[in-house]
């Protein structure tokens, strides 16, 4: 077999990128809220079936617009996980709010929903779930505890598009979701960019005021007033139009690029399952559909990790570890605290690697890095 240089990533090109571009530059509106911009949002709307969803510069910034409109104040506290972005909690930390993380459930790397009742105090002002790989949080459980203690539900779907839980589109069960098409996600938008899923109606006027810098001109664009001014606070988080013609370039393609990944996610499982009793491959739970935004595989420790990383580069394969727990990076250590033992996050997040997955990756190359993968452990 040859060798291949295989990254970890490529971003999604369907091919239909290019024209849409020149189109969104040909036209008169290329800063946001254009055509492109509308369309996307209406395929987001249709085929997720929320209130409505607004394209963003980042998902970091739908995040953010999460926080000023559930009105976070200093002093407030937000559960979530310690095993996530840095996104998660810097969306909230930066409206003075305490965050405060919970351990995972090894078997998805998602929340521990047993962990998220006992943490719960009288500043307890949202949950943010984050659905890691694309596979859903129990969210059938998460929103009853929410709704039983009068919690707001943030839902980080980053990397959760195309993805289902019991049937229905994540990012849709809480008041609001967020997601990513950052170059490294299943649909992009060629660099960073994302949306802000509402499902709550009550939040939606207010939440086009904050993303064009706390004005109201998205009505007045409409004919709803007259002339627009500052109403509220906010920021400059409109995708632009350039990059809103590249992520529909992905979005009409979107079920191909889904049943693709899946594909050659199913690929990496069934060869892999050969040496299961060696590593663990992930687990998909029966009430979930999932996108195949990511395959990774753990192993027995850190110490194995770091020498698999070594022998994956040598054989030119890029395949990382993922996050650092938050609650032990320094600026988690000020910023919040873990509630209850830190049974799995810690330990669970240094066995993790993640495998080269993308748009258009082929056979072959799956097949030249599972062999190499087995190739080590036949030497171990």
């Amino acid at each position: 077999m040859t060798e291949f240089n295989i990254p970890f990533n490529r971003p999604a090109v369907t091919g239909k990128e290019l024209a849409l571009i020149n189109d969104s530059i040909q036209s008169s509106k290329i800063s946001g809220d254009g055509e492109f911009s509308k369309k996307c949002e209406k395929w987001l709307e249709n085929f997720l079936g929320c209130n409505r969803a607004l394209l963003t510069s980042s998902c970091t910034h739908a995040l953010e617009m999460a926080a000023i409109l559930i009105d976070v104040k200093p002093g407030d506290e937000i559960i979530m996980p310690s095993y996530t972005f840095v996104s998660t909690a810097n969306a909230f930390v930066m409206r003075g709010a305490n965050v405060v993380f919970v351990d995972i459930n090894p078997k998805t790397m998602n929340i521990d929903v047993n962990s998220i009742e006992k943490a719960i105090t009288s500043k307890t002002r949202a949950i943010v779930p984050v659905h890691y790989a694309g596979v859903s949080c129990d969210m059938e459980k998460i929103m009853e505890i929410a709704d039983r203690n009068n919690l707001y539900v943030i839902e980080d779907s980053a990397q959760g598009i195309m993805s289902r839980y019991q049937g229905q589109a994540l990012g849709t069960f809480g008041h609001m979701g967020a997601y990513s098409f950052h170059e490294t996600k299943n649909l992009t938008s060629g660099g960073e960019g994302g949306a802000l899923i509402i499902n709550d109606n009550d939040l939606v006027r207010r939440a086009e005021i904050i993303r064009e810098k706390g004005t109201n001109r998205s009505e007045f664009y409409r004919g709803f007033v007259d002339k627009y001014s500052w109403v509220d606070i906010g920021s400059s988080y409109l995708m632009n139009e350039i990059s809103a013609a590249y992520l529909w370039g992905n979005l009409i393609e979107a079920e191909e690029i889904t049943r693709f990944r899946l594909e050659k996610w199913n690929r990496y499982f069934n060869q892999l399952s050969e040496i299961k009793d060696k590593i663990e491959l992930p687990f998909i739970p029966n009430e979930c559909s999932h996108n195949a935004h990511m395959f990774f595989i753990k192993v027995k420790n850190i110490e194995v990790r770091t020498k698999l990383i070594k022998y994956l580069k040598r054989n030119k394969i890029l395949a990382p570890f993922h996050y650092i727990p938050l609650h032990s990076s320094e600026n988690g250590l000020k910023e919040g605290r873990f509630d209850g033992k830190d049974q799995y996050t810690t330990s669970e997040s240094n066995k993790l690697i993640r495998l080269p997955l993308f748009y258009k990756i082929s056979d072959t190359e799956i097949d030249w890095v599972v062999k190499v993968v087995k190739d080590f452990f036949h030497r171990l």
